[in-house]
């Protein structure tokens, strides 16, 4: 009989054990998850600040190529001004 209650005892000792690992299992499959959906909001948080970057950036892309152009134009301009006062200063010598 003693030896029931010890063989029982040592039984609920690994059950117990068991148990144990499996509360400890269940709070990291829990702080795993929490971490999972946290680490997914960032991400989607991410990629609409990565979209809106983009977005800005190809503003100013066309915003350079349209400053570019205008100063080629403005160019274009001071160099016919300046032909044009040229030939004027030749009319009154």
């Amino acid at each position: 009989m003693v030896k029931a209650v010890a063989t029982r005892s040592i039984e609920l000792e690994s059950i117990d054990r068991l148990e144990e690992k499996i509360r400890l299992l269940v709070g990291v499959v829990e702080r795993l998850r929490t971490d999972q959906a946290r680490t997914s909001e960032e991400n989607a948080r991410l990629t609409r600040e990565l979209e809106g970057a983009r977005a800005r950036l190809s503003a100013a892309e066309g915003s350079s190529a349209e400053i570019t152009s205008l100063r080629e134009e403005r160019e274009l301009i001071k160099s016919r001004v300046e032909e044009m006062l040229s030939q004027i200063e030749s009319l009154n010598l």
